[in-house]
């Protein structure tokens, strides 16, 4: 008995060192996507701002398909690849990125995607030996929960980027808050590996709790991306308007994918979740009539996370409506995952219910 205790004290002093190691990588992809981003500004490609002036109506005129002599061989130029805006008045390409085109920028890029998969395997590591600390899903307090919640939203940009995707701009935002989110975690939220109450003993507590874990985190990237629209949206803006943008902004915002991409990321990154986020109401329904006897109760975190999936379905719809796409949904959709944040910190802490036995 005394070996088995000593063996779970070990592997949650492992699972505190992996954290904390997780987060002194983070720490340093956070200072490679600086140093990315700065390297990119000094980018000698052809400026996103160019496109967005009122004189490049005649370039996007152009023909689709550029046909140019080679050796005698007729070959075919890739037309540029150009998104169109949410509300329809902009034509407008894709930033070259943060690292700007330059292979400096590049580099760096690329050392943070490294250290930020670290970090990442790390963190999975202490996730892992919470688990068996503890003997159970490492899910039953919010230091459990916060812990595995950065992890599998650092997964979620990991998976996306392997699958191809343009999402490297989004590395240096993630990195910050999930860095910002473990240092609440192991500080304010810290709990003791400790055994669930009886209620939370049950294979439901996997299902509920972990989908939860994944919509969450997916929400995260969603939003990020709703964030990111808003400020390149009123930056093509004002450059439509003719105005002249700062040089810091137009340093970081030229590089960012159109307004009309991340609009349509945000999108599709909700609307992609929203049906688990669906199953996981139901699932702790199910698991509320197991453990209370009841279904529902209208219990300040189930009421809350109704709310959620109000202002998510909202959203969706108002975004399937042409005259709600863009800003407005963008807003609907920072305003909807709000409502997700509100129900883990403010509902856990702050508000009495059924969840509260769990503490912190």
């Amino acid at each position: 008995m005394q070996l088995a205790v000593a063996a779970n004290e070990s592997l949650a002093h492992l699972s505190n060192n992996l954290i904390y190691a997780s987060m002194a990588v983070y720490t340093f992809a956070f200072f490679a996507h600086i140093a990315e981003w700065i390297f990119g500004s000094r980018s000698k490609v052809a400026r996103t701002a160019a496109a967005l002036t009122p004189g490049a109506g005649a370039k996007a005129a152009a023909p689709a398909v550029q046909v140019r002599g080679k050796a005698g061989t007729a070959v075919l130029d890739k037309p540029e690849v150009v998104t169109r805006s949410a509300a329809g008045s902009r034509d407008v390409p894709d930033g070259p990125g943060a690292a700007g085109g330059t292979v400096q920028g590049d580099l760096y890029g690329r050392i943070a995607v490294s250290l930020t998969t670290l970090g990442f395997l790390l963190a999975v590591g202490g996730v892992v030996a919470r688990a068996m600390s503890v003997e159970r899903a490492p899910w039953g307090n919010m230091y459990e929960f916060s812990i595995t919640f950065s992890t599998v939203a650092v997964g979620a940009y990991l998976l996306l980027l392997v699958l191809k995707k343009n999402v490297r701009w989004l590395g240096l935002f993630l990195v910050t808050t999930v860095l910002l989110d473990l240092g609440i975690a192991t500080t304010v939220l810290y709990t003791d590996s400790d055994q669930l109450v009886p209620a939370l003993k049950s294979y439901w507590l996997v299902i509920h709790v972990s989908t939860a874990i994944i919509c969450g985190a997916v929400f995260y990237i969603g939003a990020a991306g709703a964030v990111m629209y808003l400020f390149r949206d009123s930056y093509e803006a004002k450059l439509a308007r003719g105005d002249k943008p700062g040089k810091f902004a137009t340093s970081v915002w030229e590089r960012f994918p159109s307004a009309a991409s991340l609009d349509k990321f945000s999108y599709r990154i909700n609307a992609a979740v929203f049906p688990l986020w669906t199953f996981t109401i139901i699932a702790g329904a199910i698991w509320a009539g197991d453990a209370w006897g009841r279904y529902w109760g209208w219990d300040p975190k189930e009421v809350w996370s109704f709310v959620t999936w109000v202002a998510y379905a909202c959203y969706l719809h108002a975004r399937a409506t042409a005259g709600w796409k863009g800003r407005k949904a963008a807003y609907l959709a920072l305003f909807a995952f709000a409502c997700w944040i509100w129900n883990y910190y403010g509902v856990n802490i702050l508000l009495s219910g059924k969840h509260s036995y769990a503490g912190v």
